[in-house]
């Protein structure tokens, strides 16, 4: 059989139609059902290293169609992760294209990031650069846990076996965020200028002021760093059709076009999406994480632009929106420790912060930034958290609205 491919391969040289080249090997027994579709939409999305199913308290058997809680990544086994190390300090990615350095760096200012990038040699090549938010957050791995007691119980969201990673020592062990090249188009906080990044100690994407608080503007924040070289990401190639879906050929996958408008519980959510049809299909499911976050837009945000952080033609009925996604987090003393699940704010990420400064007067405020990944309780009443929860407040909202996706 493979005898008979390099004809075959002479085609693509004379850029026949790649569809009609896809007929003549399924025709010729060249490539199965399966093979075709993988090669019309290759799964570039990575998984986000979820290896089980969980209902609101803990793992299960992942369910079947019609049970409750079915529609979780692990159930549908469609999203691969591809990282592999090598002896030159690099990592690549098969799924996404991108290599990456090893090692992390820092502390450093986000402008100290972005120039030692420029002068950064490894493996041979001098084409680093500081990630995208989105680039970055392709090596979070929700197959760990943060467990708030200790960081001697908890394990990091990234594969330490591949990538450079340390706890930090002092206050707080998980104040580890290291920066992306995406600035916050607003501002976050007491309006201070912000970049987002990733903690792959506690598992969040969040903004992070550029200047250290209370210095007025003159001292940079410092922070960790790790680079990347390859293709963009998810850069976004969408096609309105017409029939209240949205395709991404970027990423393979087809996408609900509006919510809508009802918050719900997550069980809710992931019921809501597994029992949708629309535009003829049936297997609609609640995106994993890393799927959400292909369709987030950094270059938009209420404050900024009145709208919300999310690629148009795509649209949301509410702008100040939290939507689930179909990823658990491990995350907090261990009796509750799979209580949240992962949600991203297209709206504004909001706070309920001390003003002024240790003082019980609070204000509700966009402490993290639209696009900021964060986790809500997956069920009970909003209500008892009149003050949000954590350190800044987070905004607890529980229904939450819900978005479904399929693949191409």
């Amino acid at each position: 059989m493979f005898a008979l491919l390099p004809p075959y391969l002479a085609l693509l040289k004379n850029r026949v139609p790649r569809l009609m080249l896809l007929l003549i090997l399924f025709c010729t027994g060249l490539l199965s059902p399966a093979s075709a579709q993988s090669a019309s939409s290759p799964a570039t999305v990575p998984g986000t290293g979820q290896a089980r199913c969980y209902d609101d308290a803990g793992p299960i058997a992942c369910p079947d169609r019609g049970q409750p809680y079915f529609g979780q990544e692990p159930g549908f086994r469609i999203a691969p992760r591809g990282l592999r190390a090598h002896d030159d300090a690099t990592v690549s990615d098969e799924v996404t294209g991108l290599t990456w350095t090893r090692a992390w760096y820092g502390p450093m200012s986000w402008a100290e990031a972005q120039s030692f990038a420029q002068t950064l040699t490894i493996g041979g090549h001098h084409d680093w650069r500081l990630p995208s938010i989105k680039e970055l957050y392709t090596l979070m791995d929700f197959g760990r846990g943060y467990f708030s007691a200790t960081a001697d119980t908890s394990v990091p969201f990234i594969d330490t076996s591949l990538f450079d990673f340390s706890y930090a020592t002092g206050t707080r062990f998980i104040d580890v965020q290291e920066w992306s090249a995406t600035p916050y188009v607003a501002t976050t906080m007491n309006r201070d200028a912000t970049i987002f990044g990733v903690n792959f100690a506690d598992g969040r994407i969040k903004g992070y002021p550029l200047y250290r608080p209370g210095s007025g503007g003159r001292q940079p924040q410092a922070m960790r760093a790790r680079f990347v070289r390859g293709p963009g990401y998810a850069l976004n190639r969408l096609n309105d059709r017409g029939d209240g879906t949205v395709t991404d050929t970027s990423t393979g996958l087809m996408w609900q076009k509006r919510d809508d408008g009802v918050g719900r519980n997550w069980r809710d959510a992931l019921a809501y999406c597994a029992s949708l049809t629309l535009a003829g299909h049936h297997d609609w499911r609640l995106p994993h994480a890393k799927e959400l976050h292909t369709i987030v837009d950094y270059t938009h945000a209420p404050a900024a632009t009145g709208s919300a952080a999310l690629v148009p033609p795509l649209q949301t009925s509410i702008i100040e929106s939290y939507f689930w996604t179909a990823t658990t987090i491990a995350d907090g003393p261990s009796h509750a420790k799979y209580e949240k699940a992962v949600y991203f704010a297209f709206g504004r990420a909001l706070g309920w912060m001390a003003l002024p400064p240790r003082t019980d007067q609070r204000q509700l405020m966009d402490v993290h930034g639209a696009g900021a990944q964060r986790a809500d309780f997956k069920a009970g009443d909003p209500t008892r958290y009149p003050q949000g929860f954590g350190p800044q407040g987070d905004e607890v909202r529980i229904l939450n609205q819900v978005r479904c996706v399929r693949r191409l």
